[in-house]
C-alpha cells in the first residue's frame, strides 16, 4: 500500500514538466538530457525519465541529429548511475525515515519484516523487474537499500536491468517513430499500459508471497506449540515416576 501511494503521487508531480518542455530540453541539450533526466527519476525523484527516453528514440526515428544506438546507451547509463543512487540513500538513512514517516504512508513496523523477508528471497528479480513496472521504477533501488541487499548482487540486477529496460523502450520509441510519425501521444500510451499491466503482475506475486509468508509462520507455530505440549506431556509422567 505504501509503495503504491508513493506512486500514485509520482505521476501527478511528474507531469507538471510538459512535453514542450521536455522537447525544448531534449532539443538542447541532446543525449545528456536522457541520461540526466532517467537518472534523477532512478534515484526516487518523480521526473519523466521513461518519457524522456521514448521522446528521445522517438526522434532518433524521424530525425537524424539523434541516434538510437548512443540514446540506449545514454538511458542505460542514467538508469544504473540514479539507481545506484537511490539504493545508496536508503541503505545509509532509509530505514530511519521508514520507520519515522513511514505511517503517513501507511508502512508500519511489522510490514518491513515482511519487506526484509521478501527481499531475501525475491530482492534480484525485485529489482530486475521494478524496472519494468510503473510502481517500483523510482522505488525498488531504495528499498533494496533500505533492506541492506548486498551491493554486488543488487549491481548485477540493477544493470541487467537498466540495460535490457532501455533497449525495449528505446526500440518501442524508435519503432513507433516509424510507425506513428508525428503522434508521439500514441506512443505514451502503449509505453503506460504496459507499465501499468507490470505492475498489476509485481501486485499480485507481492500479495500471494505475502499470504504463503503468514501462511508458513502460522504451520511453524503450530508446530513449535505441538512440540512443547508433546514435551511437557513427556515429562510429568518422568517426574511422577521420580517421585
Amino acid at each position: 500500500m505504501g509503495i503504491w501511494f508513493l506512486a500514485l503521487q509520482h505521476y501527478p508531480l511528474a507531469s507538471i514538466i510538459s512535453l514542450e518542455t521536455l522537447q525544448y530540453v531534449l532539443a538542447t541539450f541532446g543525449y545528456p538530457a536522457v541520461a540526466l533526466f532517467i537518472l534523477i527519476e532512478s534515484a526516487g525523484i518523480p521526473f519523466p525519465g521513461e518519457t524522456m527516453l521514448l521522446l528521445a528514440s522517438f526522434y532518433a526515428a524521424i530525425d537524424q541529429r539523434l541516434q538510437i544506438p548512443i540514446v540506449i546507451a545514454c538511458a542505460a547509463a542514467g538508469a544504473i548511475i540514479g539507481d545506484n543512487l537511490g539504493y545508496y540513500v536508503g541503505r545509509v538513512g532509509g530505514r530511519r525515515f521508514v520507520q519515522r514517516f513511514g505511517r503517513y504512508f501507511f508502512v508500519k513496523p511489522h510490514h518491513l519484516s515482511y519487506a526484509e523477508r521478501f527481499f531475501e528471497k525475491h530482492g534480484g528479480k525485485t529489482v530486475f523487474f521494478g524496472r519494468f513496472t510503473a510502481i517500483l521504477r523510482a522505488w525498488a533501488a531504495f528499498l533494496a537499500g533500505v533492506h541492506q541487499m548486498h551491493w554486488r548482487t543488487f549491481l548485477i540486477y540493477n544493470a541487467a536491468g537498466g540495460i535490457l529496460w532501455a533497449i525495449i523502450y528505446g526500440l518501442l520509441g524508435y519503432l513507433a517513430g516509424r510507425v506513428f510519425h508525428d503522434n508521439f501521444a500514441q506512443v505514451e500510451q502503449i509505453a503506460g499500459t504496459m507499465g501499468w499491466i507490470g505492475a498489476a503482475i509485481f501486485v499480485l506475486v507481492l500479495a500471494t508471497a505475502i499470504v504463503l509468508i503468514r501462511r508458513r509462520q502460522r504451520i511453524r507455530a503450530k508446530n513449535v506449540a505441538a512440540e512443547q505440549d508433546q514435551a511437557q506431556e513427556t515429562n510429568v509422567p518422568a517426574e511422577r515416576h521420580t517421585h
